[in-house]
């Protein structure tokens, strides 16, 4: 839009300077239809009615209907300018409209991202506590070697939202892949053990 009215400023600049020599050299023929070509080449080709009244006007030669004709154009060219201003100020505030529009997406988006990243914080930290009872009442009514690894679990499950976001994140979880390892095959050597002792039969004093 600013391109096409800037083109168009320069094309009404051009018009006006070719009239205004013209009409300098009113006396200089040649000069005039050299300059007037010059303003016509700028401007649309009019219509037959319009020709045809402007034809009439200067064989009447009556100076009221020119003056009427000036003041047409004078309002014209004002209510043209006020148009151009209107639909400047509305294409700002279009602007300004759609940055509003876009901000407004923008944190959205980004509080929707939040609230689901709180509500799966959330569900490790419920997820950690439960496991953290289980665990205690798994050791205090049960068995510790069953109520240790839960316990250990549970305090695992709570840590997950700040280990993800941790910078640290590739070797806690490595870490803990380690220490995971370690538990799993301590139950599993417990295991093997338990069961060695179950198959020894007793011994003769026994």
């Amino acid at each position: 839009m600013n391109k096409v009215g800037n083109d168009l400023d320069k094309s009404d600049g051009r018009v006006a300077a070719a009239v205004t020599v013209a009409r300098e050299n009113a006396d200089k023929p040649t000069v005039v239809k050299a300059e007037t070509g010059v303003a016509l080449s700028y401007l649309p080709k009019p219509s037959d009615g319009d020709v045809a009244f402007a034809r009439q006007r200067a064989a009447s030669s009556d100076s009221a209907a020119y003056k009427d004709a000036e003041d047409a154009g004078r309002k014209l060219l004002a209510k043209i300018n006020d148009d151009w201003a209107n639909m400047e100020a509305q294409q700002k505030e279009a602007a300004r409209v759609s940055a509003l529009k876009d901000a407004k997406i923008k944190e959205l988006t980004q509080e929707v991202v939040r609230v689901k990243q709180e509500a799966s914080n959330n569900i490790w930290s419920l997820t950690g506590a439960g496991l953290v009872v289980v665990g205690g009442l798994a050791c205090a009514f049960a068995s510790i070697r069953i109520g240790i690894p839960l316990l250990l679990c549970g305090a695992f499950a709570a840590a997950v939202p700040f280990i993800i976001d941790s910078p640290y994140f590739e070797y806690i979880a490595g870490t803990t892949l380690v220490a995971v390892c370690g538990l799993g095959l301590w139950w599993l050597f417990d295991k093997v053990r338990d069961s060695v002792k179950n198959d020894v039969p007793p011994s003769p004093s026994e």
